[in-house]
């Protein structure tokens, strides 16, 4: 497949407690890596599609061992830069049954929160690209990642690039002096392809949905027609607005599924109950790697491609760590309703 995609983000060293064990009773941390845009990056190059990832890393041991984590599953990072004093990082405690997970950043001052535009080459990294994704943690960051990011739409938005965008609304992390209604909209308003749930349609462009009922771990698909139609009105260059279903039973349990509205339709995935939750870090990623893959293989089929999205989220619920590490035809298998988990000999 010669379809090739960008994604541009931060990655970061995540440290999770062993297990279950809450920070107070950790003595060590496991060491992984991961972050939005990274974690697509990985789920694409996993499939199959040739795709790079674009960041700013502190040039020490610790920064490339990040490009390592990523070069290991075939993510070309030729068009990283190097600068900056620190990897973010964030840590992780699990949780468990009526217990929510927890996480905690340690991501001031990292690498990319300093960059700038103009430092990146942005015509030169978008030679032969068909495809460029971010996510509205990377205009979270910093004011310099934030114009960079525009910088990176109005670049692919002149090249006939489709964009895509993960709403990801994160209150923690916009301390900088702008609102997230500030900066989101400029930056969604260059995006073909928009994903997000109710809570970020509402936080981050001021969208809010009508008729969702997300109680009692049952969210009703649905309900997402109205807030779609306004995503869509209020920025006319989108072309579809997908949305995640998650409903959360207790911290092991979570119900599964999605809706795609194309501006005529909206089409429902199955819904997956996700039993034993071995780690959710990263669900949202794996679903939006999985699109941007079903969109690409399936582009005459949009109940397909959101079908494939859906079940390689739902497979990732059993992986540890942030990547998605699982194949298509694993996800295909699941998609026509083998869900056994029975041997492979």
């Amino acid at each position: 497949m010669k379809n090739k995609v960008i994604t541009f983000g931060e990655i970061m060293l995540r440290l999770a407690s062993p297990g279950y064990q809450r920070f107070s009773q950790a003595s060590e941390f496991t060491a992984t890596y991961g972050g939005g845009e990274a974690n697509v990056a990985v789920s694409l190059a996993n499939y199959g599609i040739p795709v790079k990832f674009v960041t700013r890393l502190p040039n020490n041991d610790i920064g490339k061992c990040a490009e390592m984590s990523l070069k290991k599953y075939n993510v070309n990072t030729q068009d990283i830069i190097w600068g900056g004093e620190r990897l973010g990082i964030y840590f992780l405690e699990k949780g468990a049954v009526s217990r929510a997970s927890k996480v905690v950043y340690d991501r001031a001052h990292s690498a990319i929160s300093e960059i700038k535009p103009g430092m990146i080459d942005w015509s030169v990294v978008f030679k032969d690209v068909n495809w460029f994704h971010w996510t509205g943690i990377t205009p979270a960051i910093s004011q310099g990642a934030a114009d960079v990011c525009l910088e990176a739409i109005k670049k692919a938005n002149e090249l006939g690039i489709i964009v895509s965008c993960d709403l990801n609304y994160r209150k923690n992390l916009w301390n900088y002096g702008k609102t997230v209604q500030e900066v989101m909209p400029e930056l969604v308003a260059g995006c073909d392809i928009i994903l997000g749930n109710e809570e970020d349609a509402e936080k981050a462009l001021g969208i809010k949905p009508e008729g969702v009922d997300i109680k009692g771990g049952h969210v009703e698909g649905a309900a997402y027609e109205s807030v779609s139609k306004q995503i869509m009105e209020k920025f006319p260059r989108c072309k579809k607005v997908i949305t995640t279903l998650r409903g959360s039973i207790n911290a092991n349990h979570n119900s599964w599924a999605g809706v795609l509205w194309d501006g005529k339709r909206l089409y429902e995935s199955p819904n997956y109950q996700i039993t034993h939750i071995v780690d959710r870090v990263g669900g949202g990623d794996s679903f939006m790697g999985g699109l941007i893959y079903g969109l690409l293989s399936y582009p005459d089929n949009d109940q397909n491609a959101l079908n494939f999205a859906v079940a390689a989220s739902c497979l990732k619920h059993t992986i540890e760590g942030d990547y998605n590490l699982v194949t298509v035809d694993e996800v295909e298998k699941l998609m026509a309703g083998d869900a056994s988990g029975r041997v492979s000999r």
